[in-house]
């Protein structure tokens, strides 16, 4: 039940509801109870009166082309249902159950994905990695209290993307004794805007739509410039100004670069409102691949070479022979193995909150940017999962929330940035440790994150043992699949490697082909959806083993897996795909496809 903030379009219309309360101390859990018992007639007023009607004071400044769109507060889906018909992709947030179901009924779109969500944590999409072109934020200020509008203003700026706008609007007049509500004005906003550094493009005022004389309305529409959150500077400032006394600093920013990139779904909030936690195990994972390849060509690291690295000890040296695609979320190690590989993610995880997570300070301070803390002492033991509970075991390493976007938005610029520098320490070094220098080409062949081969054994495996019994379904077409059928990357592959098998699909193949390297559409992912969950269940659910890497791979890779209120579900791992998909088509400009 949402307790901080009651429908945001609630004021576009009259409603009966009862408040307990005018000032800060208002019980917002009533009211949102009652928008919930009359959430079909609130919904039908609200609809009765036109977007345009509304907001025709900004309607000039409404973008264009097709962009992400964030509707916090939804209410009925009017505003939602108004930018999806014009393309855009849109979330709406809203905490009101009966509000959610109305809308949902009302405005049935695949480009409309309805979160349970609320002001001013906002705590399920920001773990969804979402960033949006335009935050639609109307008639929903005056119902947060005053001390909760600067961390509500905070998380918002967070999901902008650079050059961004947001629209906030603002009830005027006395304040109704039905609604719990504080009183807002555009110079509250304008001054949150500079401290987050916004610009303000305009203030309007207008007359209430809905005839309510005693009632206006304000609209302040913000503008984010590119990088206003202040990340790329840190950093640069990480990558070429901060004094290094080996390669460690690149080594982690280029590790968190790669989860943020691929593994986003192992974030999670911090306590506070302005950063993110990651598992330690998950960042020596990473940290252990990236090093693997350059200890094995004999790159020096620091100015004496390799032979006093913290973590190049026993189970670093067991892991040698290993391929960098066994150090993955979902695989599993026994014996010896196990051993090693528990010592020198235990070993690397010690080095990494010794050494740079601790001296990686902001520019002028002594305060780490990426605190972590390490748990008690990991047993050592023959057998192990490279999974959730094992990766979180180790500790927690935190990253403020500006730098995890800005890594998550731009890893792929960001990286060659940090892997150029490294290349040019490695040089350095190696004037002092031997006689001459490798060429430029062997150091990047060695710093090369080897993306996986297209491997979708396991998924054809299972998808002949249900052809077998007449039960394979093409995921696209609904066509059974009696002979030749093909194995689909429902997210290609060509523009995000990935193999896990939740992104395996049986597919006809001429549906394949037609689909290729495109990104399947909202559109399509819905209508498909019944068959892909069936696939899913069918699939992997029933062998205990594939179950556990399903849900360890959907896990690490997809956000938003574990926001429904049943935890981990398929559906739960149909909304993350869903996500993936909005950032997958933000973040590289993907074709979409739709089944002829």
């Amino acid at each position: 039940m949402p307790t901080e903030l009651v429908s945001g379009h609630s004021d576009n219309s009259p409603g009966n509801i009862s408040a307990t309360a005018r000032s800060e101390s208002f019980g917002v859990r009533d009211v949102v109870a009652a928008y919930n018992a009359r959430a079909p007639v609130l919904s039908d007023g609200y609809e009765r009166i036109p977007f345009v009607s509304v907001h025709r004071q900004v309607a000039d400044l409404l973008p264009e082309s097709s962009g992400n769109v964030l509707d916090v507060g939804a209410g009925s889906g009017r505003d939602a249902a108004w930018f999806a018909e014009r393309g855009h992709s849109v979330v709406a947030v809203e905490p009101s159950s009966g509000m959610r179901e109305a809308g949902n009924a009302r405005h049935k779109s695949s480009k409309i994905r309805w979160l349970d969500d609320r002001l001013p944590a906002l705590e399920k999409l920001l773990q969804t990695k979402s960033s949006f072109d335009l935050v639609w934020v109307s008639a929903v200020w005056h119902h947060l209290p005053a001390s909760q509008r600067h961390r509500a203003f905070r998380k918002l700026v967070s999901v902008l993307s650079p050059g961004g706008s947001m629209m906030i609007s603002l009830r005027q007049g006395p304040p109704s004794p039905e609604r719990p509500m504080v009183p807002a004005t555009s110079a509250e906003i304008e001054r949150l805007a500079r401290r987050h550094g916004l610009q303000v493009i305009r203030v309007t005022e207008s007359n209430d739509a809905s005839g309510r004389k005693e009632v206006s309305w304000e609209a302040v529409w913000l503008q984010l410039p590119d990088d206003g959150t202040g990340a790329l500077p840190l950093l640069r400032h990480v990558v070429f100004n901060d004094q290094k006394s080996s390669t460690y600093k690149l080594a982690l920013l280029r590790a968190l670069l790669r989860i943020a990139d691929g593994a986003a779904g192992f974030a999670r909030p911090g306590a506070g409102d302005d950063d993110v936690v990651l598992p330690l195990g998950l960042v020596a994972l990473y940290w252990i691949r990236s090093f693997q390849p350059l200890i094995k060509a004999d790159l020096p690291q620091q100015p004496r070479g390799n032979q006093h690295l913290g973590f190049v000890k026993a189970g670093f040296r067991g892991l040698m022979d290993r391929s960098p695609f066994d150090l993955r979320v979902g695989q599993r190690f026994s014996e010896k193995d196990a051993e090693n590989l528990i010592l020198a993610i235990r070993e690397a995880a010690n080095c990494i909150r010794r050494m740079p997570a601790n001296y990686i300070t902001y520019p002028g301070s002594d305060k780490p940017v990426f605190p972590c803390t390490r748990n008690g002492p990991v047993r050592v033991r023959n057998s192990v999962s490279i999974d959730e509970a094992f990766l979180w075991s180790l500790g927690s390493f935190s990253v403020p929330r500006n730098l995890w976007q800005a890594m998550g938005r731009y890893a792929a610029w960001l990286e060659p940035a940090v892997l150029n520098e490294w290349i040019r320490m490695m040089r350095t070094y190696e004037q002092k440790t031997t006689e001459g220098k490798q060429s430029w080409d062997a150091h990047w062949k060695a710093l090369e994150w080897l993306a996986p081969e297209h491997d979708t054994d396991i998924a054809r495996r299972r998808a002949e043992i249900l052809r077998a019994d007449g039960f394979l379904y093409c995921v696209w077409t609904g066509k059974r699949l009696t002979k030749v059928f093909e194995i689909d990357h429902c997210l290609p592959f060509a523009a995000w490697p990935c193999n896990d098998l939740w992104n395996l699909l049986p597919s006809d193949r001429r549906a394949n082909q037609n689909k290729s390297d495109r990104l399947p559409s909202p559109e399509a992912l819905d209508s498909a959806k019944p068959r892909l969950l069936d696939w899913w269940h069918s699939a992997y659910q029933q062998d205990f083993r594939l179950k556990a890497t399903f849900e360890d791979e959907a896990r690490s890779a997809l956000p938003a897996t574990d926001l429904g209120e049943d935890g981990f579900t398929l559906e739960s791992v149909f909304d993350g795909l869903m996500f993936q998909q909005l950032v997958l088509k933000r973040d590289q400009q993907l074709r979409e496809w739709q089944p002829a």
